[in-house]
């Protein structure tokens, strides 16, 4: 059997017709950049979220940097943020001419520590970049209560956590602003790069608007210097498209990540995810620790089961980040995780079949080990 670490042409063949016509509607339209599947799109992701504002942008990346800069974020300023995560979490720090501080990982939830936030707080410090990986929340409450304390911005990173929630409210509505990536593989994936700003602070959405549109809110009427990075209707299509069935499909990645714990919780030689209390995990991945990582991989693929790693190398031990004079005992936890963690496949339209067979090929795995 074959298991793919995801699927995008089974969703797509499940709602084929609603992606066909979304995309020539644009073509019809010609509305190639902005227009009302744009509009659309906004509103429509705004009001399901339960945010108060939407902006729309070419990727998740850029949304990180357009917050930043509108927060006023720059030279010789620190932003802190988790030492395990993609690179835009940290890099786009660095665009804005600031500084990146990386804390370590909680061990259990592989989030930021959050015990460990305060201590790498200075007078230069200006925000906080939480980053919801694998599609569980950071500790929300006591980052929101030490950036009350010391003043600082908090931009949550949502590319991974679309519809996660934690005591009720969901990644991206507790800070100033969220980020949010609608990278083809996310759990609300556009064919293309894409993403987009939540925030309820109206004043921050115009600014974000206007800076992520050449500095403008109407054509050639430029108040400001900015950059380009607008939401292609195509995509923004796709993505009206997929919204309605979004809710549905994060049920299912729950319940397909239930299937996985049941069938691998009684093996004593991997970690299994654990869910923090009383939250949503939507389970944008299912990541599991083992100390044959790779061996384990390589029988997997030799099963047909397609695997990946997120991510091979913590961010401060990249020789991007040499720069900054960090030792991987400055990071301990996330060091020590990145030739352990091994990502199984995860998507809504798994079926128990397949879930059933990767399972069965760890537990072969072992057996034999």
């Amino acid at each position: 059997m074959k298991v793919p670490f995801v699927d995008l042409k089974i969703q797509y063949q499940s709602i084929k017709s609603e992606i066909d016509a979304a995309i020539q509607n644009v073509i019809n339209q010609t509305s190639f950049i902005g227009g009302s599947e744009v509009d659309k799109f906004e509103v429509e992701f705004a009001k399901l979220y339960g945010a108060k504002h939407c902006v729309s942008v070419a990727n998740g990346t850029d949304s990180l940097y357009i917050i930043m800069k509108m927060l006023g974020i720059g030279e010789g300023d620190e932003v802190i943020t988790v030492s395990n995560s993609w690179i835009s979490s940290s890099e786009t720090i660095t665009q804005t001419g600031a500084k990146p501080v990386f804390v370590d990982i909680d061990p259990v939830y592989y989030s930021m520590n959050e015990n460990l936030i305060e201590k790498r707080i200075n007078s230069n410090t200006r925000a906080i970049i939480p980053v919801h990986l694998h599609g569980q929340m950071c500790e929300m409450d006591k980052i929101m209560e030490l950036a009350k304390k010391h003043n600082l911005f908090v931009i949550e990173d949502c590319a991974q956590s679309h519809f996660s929630e934690l005591n009720g409210v969901r990644a991206g509505l507790r800070g100033h602003a969220a980020s949010f990536s609608f990278y083809p593989g996310k759990n609300l994936g556009a064919y293309g790069d894409a993403g987009c700003i939540l925030t309820d602070d109206e004043a921050l959405s115009t600014k974000f608007r206007m800076f992520a549109r050449h500095g403008a809110l109407k054509k050639h009427a430029h108040v400001i210097e900015g950059i380009n990075s607008r939401l292609d209707g195509i995509q923004a299509g796709v993505l009206n498209a997929k919204l309605p069935h979004i809710l549905d499909w994060t049920r299912r990645r729950i319940e397909n990540a239930a299937r996985y714990t049941e069938r691998l919780k009684g093996l004593e030689d991997i970690e299994i995810p654990v869910v923090r209390p009383d939250s949503k995990h939507s389970f944008h991945l299912y990541v599991i620790r083992t100390e044959k990582r790779d061996e384990l991989a390589a029988h997997l693929k030799a099963n047909g089961v397609e695997t990946a790693v997120h991510y091979p190398t913590a961010l401060p031990n990249l020789e991007a980040y040499s720069y900054l004079g960090h030792e991987k005992s400055d990071f301990p936890v996330a060091s020590s995780y990145q030739d352990r963690i091994l990502s199984l496949p995860m998507y809504p339209e798994l079926t128990n079949e397949m879930i059933d067979h990767v399972a069965d090929s760890i537990e072969s795995f072992f057996a034999k080990s």
